[in-house]
């Protein structure tokens, strides 16, 4: 599921950058510039305002998935505490020290 995430914010991101290459800092947009026509050309006169609509949707979609995907990635949640038993365990069967350490044990 992480993957497809992945794959659906670099294609929106992708996309989102095509269509910001595709504007005129100026404001002139698209439409003005195709051959010298005016904003009437092929009867579409609002390009401007379409590729601004999908500057402001593609960067909502993006942010959207980004939120969303964290849901999906394993180990994302918040860790919990540890309690004093599972930071140090100690040993199954630890070894008896001799009582007295000059008398060897029988």
């Amino acid at each position: 599921m992480t993957i497809l995430f992945i794959i659906l914010i670099i294609l929106a991101s992708v996309i989102l950058s095509l269509i910001v290459l595709v504007q005129n800092p100026k404001g002139g947009g698209l439409a003005g510039n195709i051959a010298g026509f005016s904003n009437q050309f092929m009867g579409v006169k609002q390009t401007t305002d379409v590729l601004e609509k999908g500057t402001w949707i593609f960067a909502a979609i993006i942010g959207v998935l980004c939120i969303v995907s964290t849901i999906f990635i394993p180990g994302s949640r918040t860790p919990r505490a540890q309690t004093p038993t599972e930071q140090s365990a100690p040993a199954s069967n630890p070894q008896q020290a001799p009582v007295n350490p000059g008398v060897p044990a029988k």
